[in-house]
Parts: C-alpha cells; structure tokens; sequence
C-alpha cells in the first residue's frame, strides 16, 4: 500500500499527501475495491464479484471488471468514465487517464461463443494512457508507450511507441520516463519530436 500511494505521489504534482490520496482519489479508491472483487472473481462468487464492482463504479466513476487482471501500482488520474473490460490486462506502473475505455470489440450476439475468449487490450508496463483514449480489441500496447488524448487504438503498439489520432498512428519513440501523454514541458523539444 505504501508502494502504491507514493507512486501516485510521484506521478501526480497535485498529490500532497498519502492521506490526501486516500480520502480524495478515486482511482485509488478504485484500485483498492477492484482488489477485492478480483478476489471474489477468482473464488467463482461472481454475484458478490459484480456487486462490489457496481459500488465502486456508483462511488468512483470508474468501472473495472471484477475479472480484469491489474499489476501492481496502476493509478487512475481523475478516473470518471474510465471502463475496463473483463478479459484487460494491466502491467506494473500504467497510468491511465479519465473516459479511457479498455474495451473489447466483439459483436453483442452469440455471447456465449465468447466467455473465456480474450476480448480486451493487454497493457504492458509503465504504459501512460491519454484522456478519451479508447483501445479496443485484444491488442498488446508495449512497455512504456503512451497513447495520445482521445487516440483510437485499434492495433498492436510497439514497445515506446507514441500512438496519436483517429486511428492511431505511431508518431515516435518515448523512453521510461514519466511523460503523461507523450510529451515533455519543452516546445522545442516536443516540435521536434512530432514533426513528421
């Protein structure tokens, strides 16, 4: 738990305190629910499971499947509208912005030729996901790519990969610093990176 709010603490200037964090985030609030609907996911009690994902969605604004496997250190920026699917699966330190949709793209009929089948997106490590984002489709979003705000990925994204656009397009490579969408604080520097 320690580990988890001084990651927060470390990704987010607005973050003060661990209380603060804990009483005033979402996501964290999210996280830390999801925690234990997983863990009544994995027992076979899916009512219990579902009920517990439904109050932390009526609570945060955030809806995560009980199901949707989450590495250690994810944290929700925000949070409202962020939806993730049952089959996602999340790496260590991703960060994910608000109205992200980890969603599948399977038509809504035949239903049951689709239990069990992965449905939704794979998200490997320090992977930094921009507001409106929607990544549909078991796609592999490679470690530390970061996917521009409302980017339509529909495709595999290489490792460091900087996704942007309607669909996305891979428009650079980002190293494992922290740069939420993509980007640095220096125009010079971001001018350079995206012309082309």
């Amino acid at each position: 738990m320690k580990e988890f709010l001084e990651s927060i603490i470390k990704r987010d200037p607005a973050a003060k305190s661990k209380l603060s964090v804990i009483l005033t985030y979402p996501g964290a609030k999210a996280v830390f629910l999801h925690k234990i609907a997983n863990f009544f996911a994995i027992a076979k009690f899916d009512l219990i499971a579902r009920i517990i994902s439904q109050f932390s969605r009526f609570l945060t604004g955030i809806e995560i499947h009980p199901k949707a496997k989450i590495g250690k250190n994810l944290f929700i920026d925000h949070g409202m509208g962020v939806v993730i699917g049952e089959t996602s699966d999340i790496g260590d330190n991703v960060t994910i912005y608000h109205m992200v949709t980890l969603g599948g793209i399977s038509p809504s009929i035949n239903s049951d030729t689709q239990r069990d089948v992965k449905r939704h997106p794979t998200l490997q490590d320090n992977v930094v996901v921009g507001s409106g984002a929607q990544i549909l489709g078991p796609v592999v979003i490679g470690k530390n790519a970061k996917i521009g705000a409302n980017a339509v990925v529909t495709k595999n994204v290489p490792e460091n990969g900087i996704m942007v656009g309607i669909p996305a397009k891979n428009v650079g490579t980002a190293g494992e610093e922290f740069k939420p969408y993509g980007i640095t604080n220096n125009k010079e520097e971001n001018d350079e990176e995206f012309s082309g």
